[in-house]
């Protein structure tokens, strides 16, 4: 029996309060696809299939380099985090697996197994932290981690990657994610060369540990916290990256992790032809790695990469299986409703690609014809899909409106009352 945190009761009196509208929008929006040869219900189907995974991080209120100001009812440890991301799960119905952060999420792993269980909740990839000192941990991270020069402190870093997959077996995930923030600030600080052979060594050695049914997601970022050179700063270097340790390593595209105006889509295409795109984080951004709410700046672009993700699916491209999750830092909101828009937006951006006309698409880029060919991708855009998100939700369970229900039913209210007030004042991500 699933533990439930939001009464069933509220949910169906709110949307009781709906189903009227969405009855009336569902069937004119059926109507309207049906002449263009789309089936909704094959939409739908798809949709309420999508999923992605929550950051058992996401459900603090985030930071920056300067502040971070708490919210009322902030988790206070992994089992907290759970309940909140099982909220998200109850209402949106899109995102059943939750992504672990180690050392900060680090409990028995029975326990943590049990606590899922009973909320029906599973585990995503895990992620290690290399990119900041724990208390217990005896080497610093200050000057690097898997490319540091000193060989115990890579060592260190190795044996933490390493105890993750282990943590991971016993919760069931598949996957592990190696995100480092190793770089320099000054030139001359680093040998980039030296430094990139150094990392290259670190994950040979994590990546011989993995289960044969697992697989390694490296992710790259052009800057931050080194602001001269990152040792995996783009696409290219991720690549050489994933093809020099072997078929179980992927390349892991964060969209806020790259240089202002990049062709995000088009780095995303380059890796599914060559077969190493791992997954996504999912994020906005306006001036860098902002870390914002899906679709919140920049929706066309989000639309844009679902294109190409809707592309590889309809050519059939084999062994294709991109991970899913969201990576945000709620500064200014509430962060279950910002993750309950995001895991929306996100399944938004999917439907409207579904409804390309990959047809008509391919001819009219088989004949240049370039304002044809984007009108085609504009039109799918432009449709409102949110009856079928809305429906794919009430058919699962879950709200015809996640944010409204959620307000209704008071629980970030309730466990603010239950859980301390945290400090203000300290600056980082969670």
């Amino acid at each position: 029996m699933v533990e439930l945190k939001i009464s069933q009761d509220v949910i169906a009196k709110e949307n009781e309060k709906r189903a009227a509208a969405l009855t009336s929008d569902f069937t004119a929006l059926g109507d309207n696809l049906s002449r263009r040869g789309v089936d909704i219900e094959s939409v739908v189907t798809k949709v309420a299939a999508f999923s992605v995974a929550v950051p058992s991080w996401g459900v603090g209120t985030g930071g920056t380099r300067f502040a971070r100001f708490p919210g009322g009812g902030e988790p206070r440890g992994i089992f907290d985090k759970l309940d909140d991301c099982s909220v998200i799960q109850q209402l949106t119905r899109a995102t059943p697996t939750v992504s672990l952060h180690i050392p900060w999420d680090k409990a028995d792993p029975r326990e943590l197994l049990s606590k899922a269980q009973t909320l029906g909740l599973g585990f995503d990839a895990m992620n290690s932290n290399t990119f900041s000192d724990a208390p217990e941990q005896s080497k610093s991270y200050k000057f690097g981690s898997l490319s540091h020069t000193d060989a115990a402190t890579r060592r260190q870093a190795i044996e933490h990657n390493l105890e993750c997959i282990e943590i991971g077996k016993a919760l069931g995930s598949k996957a592990l994610t190696v995100w480092i923030g190793d770089g320099s600030n000054f030139p001359g600080q680093s040998h980039f060369t030296r430094a990139f052979e150094r990392y290259l060594a670190s994950m040979a050695e994590i990546y011989k540990a993995l289960p044969d049914d697992w697989r390694l997601f490296s992710e790259h970022k052009m800057f931050e916290p080194a602001f001269y050179s990152t040792v995996v700063q783009d696409w290219g270097t991720n690549y050489l990256i994933a093809s020099t340790l072997g078929p179980k390593a992927f390349c892991l595209v964060d969209l806020g992790h790259h240089a202002p105006n990049t062709n995000i889509e088009m780095i995303v295409a380059r890796l599914i032809q060559f077969g190493k795109l791992g997954g996504f984080h999912f994020n906005d951004s306006k001036y860098g790695d902002d870390d914002l709410d899906a679709g919140s700046v920049e929706p066309y672009r989000l639309f844009l990469v679902f294109n190409e993700l809707v592309d590889a699916e309809h050519r059939g491209v084999s062994s294709f299986e991109p991970a899913h999750m969201i990576d945000q830092s709620h500064n200014v909101t509430d962060p279950i409703e910002s993750l309950m828009a995001s895991a929306n937006e996100i399944r938004r951006a999917y439907a409207q690609a579904l409804l390309v006309d990959r047809t008509a698409l391919e001819g009219y880029q088989d004949d240049n014809d370039a304002l044809m060919a984007t009108e085609t991708l504009k039109r799918a855009y432009r449709t409102d899909v949110e009856p079928i998100l809305a429906e794919a939700r009430r058919r699962h369970g879950g709200a015809i409106d996640p944010v409204a229900t959620y307000r209704a039913s008071g629980y970030r209210q309730k466990v603010a009352a239950e859980r301390p007030a945290s400090v203000a004042g300290s600056g980082g991500i969670v």
